[in-house]
């Protein structure tokens, strides 16, 4: 139980060095991972049973053939597509905020570094040092969330249009 408050202890120590825009990347990459999460949850464990279901209500049906039966196909794969899209452009979003909010943590720390000149001058490297890691620390935490984010936002992104296609095919063979 121990190293859990020696790693807490670490992560606190990170987080001030980054100052309060860390904190801030910190939340947003937990929101971005909570969203991850739950779209490889819904592909894993919802996306299968919801084809199923829409293939076994295509099956029900009669007529395969019509203007009405092919409008109707078109609308259960168009449903599917967009349960499968749901909450990619939010996970995209978070992604392009990671890097911006890294930004903004290079802007404060600098605004700190030439404060403590002002204050201090330029004979003490050890007063500018502080701003200096307020200033890199954000920015490569947000990037490092958003290109972690990155790369599983396009495999789900992938996974989405799979999903589709593969119902789509799976209906046009019943057809």
């Amino acid at each position: 139980m121990w190293w859990l408050i020696e790693e807490l202890e670490s992560i606190r120590r990170f987080l001030g060095m980054g100052g309060d825009v860390l904190i801030a990347i910190f939340i947003l990459s937990f929101m971005l991972w909570v969203v991850l999460l739950e779209r490889w949850f819904y592909f894993v464990a919802v996306a299968p049973k919801a084809a199923k279901s829409a293939l076994n209500n295509w099956m029900i049906r009669k007529d395969h053939n019509s203007w009405n039966a092919k409008a109707i196909r078109q609308e259960i794969i168009s449903k599917q597509d967009i349960e499968n899209k749901r909450g990619l452009p939010v996970i995209k979003v978070l992604i392009a905020l990671c890097p911006l909010l890294g930004l903004l943590g290079t802007v404060v720390g600098m605004i700190q570094v030439f404060d403590i000149l002002a204050v201090v001058g330029t004979g003490s490297p050890r007063a500018m040092a502080s701003g200096i890691s307020k200033a890199t620390i954000p920015t490569l935490a947000g990037m490092v969330a958003s290109l972690s984010g990155l790369f599983f936002s396009t495999r789900l992104d992938h996974q989405a249009k799979m999903t589709t296609q593969k119902l789509e095919d799976q209906l046009k063979h019943i057809a």
